[in-house]
C-alpha cells in the first residue's frame, strides 16, 4: 500500500524591504510632527500697529476738606431734638434744636409719629437715594465709611420720622406741660452734626499725619441723644468758599507748575468742575496742593476726606503699548566729527587705522539713531565698523576722539522689513498701559508702523516670519 503524501503547508515569510524612499518619507514625517509641536509650544510673537492719538492720564488723589466751620455748644444738659436735617441751610434766627431736660418731649414725639406721622413718600425716596449713592461709591479700602453712612441714615430717619411732629412742637408742649429750650442760630449757613476735631484746622496745621485715616474719628449727633452742657450740639458752615488740600509728589508739583486753575473730577458724585490751584508748605515742611472752590459746598458737608481726579492735558502724538518699549546702549560721538564719505552722501566718521606704512584714515559709514545738542548716538555693533578703543579723526583737523563713552535710549522694534530694527522714541506722556510718543521724530516712528508688542521676546536683527 502506497504511503500518503505529507500535505503540511509551510508559510513563506516575505523579507522586509526597506528602501530609501521609505526612509526619506519617515524622516519628513517626523520633521513635520516636530515642527508642528514646536510651533504650538512656542510663545507667539505679536505685533502692534502704531496709531495716531493720545492717552488720558488723570491723576487720582485723596484730599482733606477745609471749610469755615463754627462749632456751637449746648448751654445746658438735656435730650436734644433737631429741627433741620444735615446739610440744610439756616438763616439768622432759624430754630436749630431743642433741649428737654426731662426727656418727656422725646416720648411725645415718638407717640405722635406712631399715631400716623411716619415717613412720607418723599422722605423714603430721599433715604433710598442716599443708600444707593453710598453703595455705588463704596470701595473696600474705605470700609470705615460704612459707619459714617450708618450714622447719617439713622439721623435722617430720626429727623424724617419726627419732622411733622416738630412742626406741632409748641402745641404738644402746651398740651403736655413739657418744658424745653429752643435754640436758634445767630449766623446763617449750612448746618452739620458731625464732629471730628478738624473744624479749626488751617493750611498751617497740615502735615502728613493729617491724612492718616486710621487715626481719624468722627462723632455724629442725632435727635434723642442726651447731651451735656458745654458739649458740641451742632456746627454751621458760614461760607460757600471751601478747599481741598492734598499731598504733592515732586512729579506732581512739576506737572502743575505755572498753573493757577485745574479741572477736578469727583467720580463718586459724577461731578466735573474747575478749581483755583496753589501750593503751600505744611507744618512738617512738605509741599501740599490746594484747590479752592466757590460752590457745591453743601454736597460735601458730611465729608472730611474726598477722592478726586485732576484732569491733565492730553498729549498729542503716537500711542504705543508700554510692553513694546525697550532700551539699547549706544556709543556717544561728538557732533563735529560727522562727515560724508567720498562721492557718496552716507554719513559716518573717519576712523584711524594702522597699516605697515603707518597710521591712516578711512571713512566708515555709521548707523546713527539719535542726536542731542552735543552727541550722536551710534550703533555699538562691531559689524558696523566701530568698537571701544577705536579713534576717529575730526574732518580737516588733527583732533582725535576715542570711542568708548555710552548712553542708552528708549525705543521699540520696528518690523516693517520683516526683521526687527530698533527705533528710538521720545515719550511725551504715559499711564500704566500706554505711552504717547512724538510723531515723525528724526530716526523715530511714524503712524501705521508695525512694532513688536512685547520687546522682551525678540532681539535686534531677528528675522520674523509673519
Amino acid at each position: 500500500m502506497a504511503k500518503k503524501k505529507n500535505k503540511k503547508v509551510v508559510r513563506y515569510r516575505r523579507p522586509l524591504n526597506i528602501n530609501v524612499g521609505m526612509i526619506i518619507f519617515a524622516i519628513i514625517f517626523l520633521y513635520l510632527i516636530f515642527s508642528v509641536y514646536t510651533y504650538l509650544k512656542r510663545e507667539k510673537i505679536q505685533f502692534y500697529e502704531v496709531v495716531d492719538g493720545g492717552i488720558v492720564n488723570n491723576r487720582t488723589y485723596n484730599g482733606l476738606i477745609l471749610r469755615e466751620e463754627q462749632v456751637k455748644t449746648a448751654d445746658r444738659s438735656g435730650y436734644i431734638n433737631y429741627y433741620l436735617r444735615e446739610g440744610k441751610r439756616a438763616s439768622v434766627g432759624s430754630r436749630i434744636y431743642s433741649l428737654d431736660e426731662t426727656g418727656n418731649l422725646e416720648e411725645l414725639l415718638k407717640d405722635k409719629a406712631e399715631d400716623g406721622n411716619g415717613l412720607t413718600d418723599e422722605s423714603l425716596s430721599d433715604l433710598k437715594k442716599q443708600l444707593t449713592s453710598f453703595v455705588l461709591s463704596f470701595k473696600d479700602q474705605d470700609f470705615s465709611s460704612i459707619y459714617d453712612a450708618r450714622y447719617s441714615l439713622e439721623a435722617a430717619v430720626m429727623e424724617y420720622s419726627s419732622f411733622s411732629a416738630l412742626d406741632q412742637l409748641d402745641k404738644l408742649a402746651q398740651e403736655s406741660g413739657a418744658v424745653f429750650e429752643q435754640v436758634r442760630t445767630d449766623v446763617s449757613g449750612v448746618v452739620s452734626y458731625g464732629f471730628d476735631s478738624y473744624e479749626d484746622m488751617t493750611t498751617a496745621d497740615i502735615e502728613a499725619e493729617s491724612f492718616n485715616r486710621e487715626t481719624y474719628s468722627k462723632t455724629l449727633k442725632k435727635s434723642g441723644d442726651l447731651i451735656d452742657s458745654g458739649m458740641p450740639a451742632y456746627k454751621i458752615v458760614t461760607s460757600e468758599n471751601w478747599s481741598i488740600v492734598f499731598p504733592l509728589t515732586e512729579e506732581d508739583a512739576g506737572l502743575y507748575a505755572g498753573k493757577d486753575r485745574l479741572r477736578v473730577v469727583f467720580s463718586d458724585y459724577s461731578m466735573n468742575t474747575p478749581a483755583a490751584y496753589s501750593t503751600f508748605t505744611g507744618k512738617d515742611g512738605a509741599t501740599y496742593g490746594r484747590l479752592d472752590f466757590t460752590k457745591y459746598m453743601e454736597q460735601f458737608i458730611s465729608d472730611r476726606f474726598i477722592n478726586f481726579e485732576i484732569v491733565t492735558e492730553q498729549s498729542d502724538g503716537l500711542k504705543i503699548p508700554v510692553s513694546a518699549v525697550t532700551e539699547k546702549s549706544f556709543y556717544l560721538v561728538p557732533l563735529e566729527y560727522l562727515t560724508q564719505g567720498g562721492d557718496t552722501s552716507e554719513n559716518g566718521f573717519n576712523k584711524e587705522v594702522y597699516t605697515e606704512n603707518g597710521p591712516s584714515v578711512v571713512f566708515v559709514p555709521a548707523d546713527i539713531y539719535s542726536s542731542d545738542e552735543e552727541f550722536y548716538y551710534v550703533d555699538m555693533g562691531e559689524e558696523n565698523g566701530f568698537k571701544a578703543g577705536d579713534y576717529i579723526v575730526k574732518p580737516d583737523s588733527p583732533d582725535r576722539y576715542q570711542i568708548g563713552r555710552t548712553a542708552s535710549l528708549k525705543g521699540v522694534y520696528n518690523i516693517n522689513k520683516g526683521y526687527t530694527v530698533f527705533k528710538r522714541i521720545e515719550i511725551l506722556d504715559s499711564n500704566n498701559e500706554f505711552y504717547t510718543v512724538r510723531r515723525n521724530s528724526t530716526y523715530g516712528l511714524s503712524v501705521y508702523d508695525h512694532i513688536v508688542l512685547d520687546a522682551s521676546m525678540v532681539e535686534e536683527g531677528q528675522l520674523l516670519y509673519q
